[in-house]
């Protein structure tokens, strides 16, 4: 028994280890790629204060901001879905899927297109409220009749409504060219145009999110074991799951407010965690928002390889490194969990 901890708990700080080089390596590629490619030895230089190219200079100052808000933004989504999947006790439950982002695009498209809401914290509000009526919506569906909400229900009822809510979003924006202009690439997700206004607009939701879910990670275990145990183990499963949720949805919608709707980080980063170390959220929570950073930030840097000169959205990058995840994933429950 002690020699099974004792593997497991090396097998964890290996990769905590891993997660954490994966993310300053992204960090450091997503400062190095670009339609001008920066040196290392050049970043060296500028953060060390030493002499260095204006023109260079320029475009490090430029990628910095952008950086540090994909790490931002990618630790939001991977807390965000752990909360879900743990919640729900459901491995598919991802913010894209079940439908949140979508409902909290259209609360954004609806603030701009008709509120004349342009200012960060505002969009916020009303992304947090498009994404929370969004998912007690899909899951009130997806709980109706036998079996409660499973995996199949919750992906189709997901499916369902975010169909339903992305026409409505393109009702809206195809006639008025400006809101067309303005949400073209923020549609498909996109942390390009990330600034230290967005970082400092979404730290603070970050924090609390994260926080909320650390707090959290304990009564979830007991929840995992099922209500009974839970209350008998003295946890007030009602409040527990509403902040949870509260947690996961605010994240999620601080992301999506700022940079559009990215898809399957959630999904993906939580499950892979589970598998590979334990089911225990005390050690999920922290590796989602880890890995969560690593990966959305490598798939960043990808977007700007594969489409270079230009770029690909890395919300595109995402759906194609998730979708196969996400077969998979379904394909592995089986018939007896759906």
């Amino acid at each position: 028994m002690k020699q099974q901890k004792r593997y497991s708990n090396t097998k964890l700080i290996i990769g905590t280890i891993i997660l954490i080089i994966l993310t300053i390596a992204g960090a450091i590629l997503s400062i190095v790629y670009g339609s001008k490619n920066v040196p290392i030895a050049d970043i060296v230089s500028f953060f060390t204060g030493k002499e260095t190219d204006k023109f260079i200079a320029a475009v490090i100052s430029a990628r910095v901001p952008r950086t540090v808000f994909g790490l931002i933004a990618g630790g939001c989504l991977g807390v965000s879905g752990a909360m879900m999947q743990s919640i729900t006790r459901n491995p598919i439950a991802d913010p894209s899927i079940l439908g949140v982002n979508t409902g909290a695009s259209l609360m954004v498209v609806i603030g701009i297109a008709y509120l004349n809401i342009s200012s960060g914290i505002g969009l916020i509000g009303l992304s947090f409220i498009g994404a929370m009526a969004t998912a007690f919506f899909v899951y009130g569906i997806a709980s109706v009749g036998y079996g409660g909400a499973t995996s199949l229900k919750l992906a189709l009822a997901g499916t369902a409504v975010s169909t339903a809510l992305g026409a409505i979003v393109n009702t809206i924006m195809l006639p008025d060219s400006q809101v067309m202009k303005e949400f073209r690439f923020w549609q498909v997700g996109s942390i390009s145009g990330g600034s230290w206004e967005d970082v400092k607009l979404l730290l603070p939701f970050f924090l609390a999110g994260l926080i909320l879910s650390l707090l959290c990670s304990s009564p979830l275990n007991a929840l995992s074991l099922g209500d009974e145990m839970a209350i008998s183990l003295g946890v007030k499963v009602g409040q527990i799951r509403i902040v949870s949720a509260f947690a996961g949805v605010l994240l999620c919608a601080s992301v999506t407010a700022l940079a559009g709707p990215i898809g399957f980080v959630g999904l993906m980063l939580p499950h892979v965690i589970r598998q590979l170390f334990d089911n225990d959220m005390r050690i999920i929570v922290p590796l989602s928002a880890i890995g969560g950073a690593a990966l959305l930030t490598i798939s960043d840097v990808l977007g700007r390889i594969l489409g270079s000169p230009g770029e690909l959205e890395v919300g595109i990058i995402t759906a194609i490194l998730g979708a196969p995840v996400f077969v998979a994933i379904v394909w592995m429950t089986k018939a007896k969990n759906i």
